[in-house]
């Protein structure tokens, strides 16, 4: 990655397209080479970044895609390396506390709640710390180092902090249940080399920006969806390369959906729970004020926490 002229900035994100691009390289599908053990599943490949708000933008449809087709699909998520340091200029985009005001305009189109002021208050140097962290956490359990992910994304989004400081990695990972004492130590060693694994195979597959997500079955049968795009697409490529995968169903009630997703946006649960966009923060407000949510607020939105 260091090698590649970064033509427009990663840290603006278009939000026309929803995506945050690193390079303007063609886009390939990957190939499958191992066996799966049931032609009915499928394997979504993402490639995505811990400091990637396109990618804080989809969090809603990738939960609803677990929810829905949690027995069929396989989520592997892969770093993509969006910021490697500051020793460039472009796109207007110069120092940290240029990223500020956008990051407050990309929160109100996706509606997700972003707190800029993290690029004024302690910004990041680079966004390589924790997605080698993220690495470290995939090598001891895959379903923690995605909680692991989640929980970072919601410290540098809404509790604007520092993402890159061992520190704030080492707090997430004791949260999730991950041993930190065997993290840090993969983080120091092997993970690097992981991270720069997945770095090579984004390269190889021309992968331009975040967040992109190749849909592949066993046969090698590929839909790319690149950026943000509502459910309905995520789903289509799904089926489109199996229409025999059918849609689980699952309960849309506040408990329940607190219960496997401890903390959910207004949008998040709006598109889980099926309740209007506009209906659904007055519930969970509801919620907090009767003491079975606690509630989180920043300058750009909320989020809403189980308390049990």
């Amino acid at each position: 990655m260091d090698n590649v002229t970064l033509k427009t900035n990663p840290l603006l994100c278009d939000i026309e397209t929803g995506m945050c691009e690193t390079t303007d390289e063609t886009t390939k599908a990957p190939s499958q080479s191992s066996e799966r053990s049931t032609r009915e599943s499928l394997k979504l490949i993402y490639f995505t970044d811990p400091i990637c708000s396109s990618c804080w933008g989809i969090e809603p449809q990738l939960r609803k895609l677990k929810l829905e087709y949690g027995d069929a699909i396989e989520i592997e998520y892969r770093m993509g390396g969006l910021l490697p340091d500051w020793n460039y200029n472009s796109g207007g985009i110069s120092k940290p506390s240029d990223v500020a005001d956008h990051w407050d305009e990309v929160s109100v189109h996706y509606d997700m709640p972003i707190d800029g002021d993290l690029w004024l208050v302690d910004p990041l140097d680079s966004s390589y710390p924790p997605s080698i962290a993220f690495k470290a956490a995939q090598m001891q359990d895959v379903e923690k180092a995605n909680l692991f992910m989640r929980e970072i994304r919601e410290m540098v989004f809404l509790q604007k902090k520092n993402i890159a400081k061992w520190e704030h990695l080492a707090t997430a990972a004791e949260v999730v249940g991950l041993n930190v004492e065997r993290l840090k130590t993969d983080f120091e060693g092997r993970a690097k080399t992981l991270f720069e694994e997945d770095l090579k195979l984004g390269k190889e597959l021309g992968v331009r920006g975040f967040p992109t997500i190749f849909v592949v079955d066993d046969a090698g049968n590929t839909e790319t969806i690149y950026g943000t795009r509502p459910y309905a697409f995520y789903e289509m490529a799904i089926l489109k390369l199996n229409a025999n995968i059918t849609k689980s169903e699952y309960s849309k009630n506040w408990e329940t959906l607190f219960a496997i997703y401890p903390t959910l946006t207004a949008k998040e649960f709006s598109e889980l729970s099926g309740t209007p966009r506009n209906e659904s923060e007055k519930q969970l407000n509801e919620l907090a004020v009767n003491g079975n949510l606690a509630k989180h607020t920043t300058k750009n939105g909320s989020i809403w926490t189980n308390k049990s």
